[in-house]
């Protein structure tokens, strides 16, 4: 069986772009998302990048992105905060005092699932680094680490891969719904 790729073309890309780059606190600081050269440079594909148009990446700050990372839908990247302290009224102290915000680095092979979150104080997502489904990353993870939880905690490690086991778990029996199993 031969699959196709998953990463995007060029033009898929700057159109996803497009529509997940946001800055919403443009009058405080407007930060870029700066993607790194590695990201155009497999020979076999324009890009090897994938990033859903459904997502969200506040660029408040600035946000560098490494290669072969895959922004799944819905995840929402920030990397500004509000200022919660004292008991004046939210809205009054951003008007008054604007937004923090701080810069990101996300770097090679990094999965960000579906529906996660990355918050303000999150600076560097190293290499390696898969953030489950869901998550709420409020902290720096380790290379190679999976987080997963509310707030998200290290839940394993991706180890090295034995290419007989995947292709073993690859060709495994899945779950088949009954044959009589009414159809929609």
């Amino acid at each position: 069986m031969k699959f196709e790729p998953t990463t995007l073309t060029k033009a898929q890309l700057d159109a996803a772009l497009e529509q997940v780059v946001h800055h919403p606190h443009g009058n405080v600081h407007k930060g870029k998302l700066i993607l790194s050269p590695a990201v155009f440079e497999s020979p076999d594909r324009e890009t090897n990048l994938l990033v859903s148009r459904f997502a969200y990446m506040d660029c408040t700050g600035s946000i560098q992105l490494g290669p072969w990372c895959n922004i799944s839908a819905r995840c929402r990247i920030y990397t500004h905060d509000h200022m919660h302290a004292g008991r004046q009224p939210l809205l009054e102290v951003e008007e008054r005092y604007g937004v923090i915000w701080q810069d990101k680095v996300i770097g090679r092979d990094v999965w960000i699932h579906d529906n996660a979150r990355v918050l303000y104080q999150v600076t560097h997502i190293p290499d390696g680094v898969v953030v489950a489904a869901g998550a709420v990353l409020t902290r720096n993870p380790g290379p190679y680490e999976i987080w997963g939880g509310v707030p998200a905690r290290k839940i394993g490690v991706r180890g090295t891969a034995d290419p007989a086991q995947e292709m073993a778990r690859a060709a495994a029996q899945r779950f088949r719904l009954p044959a009589a199993a009414p159809r929609g």
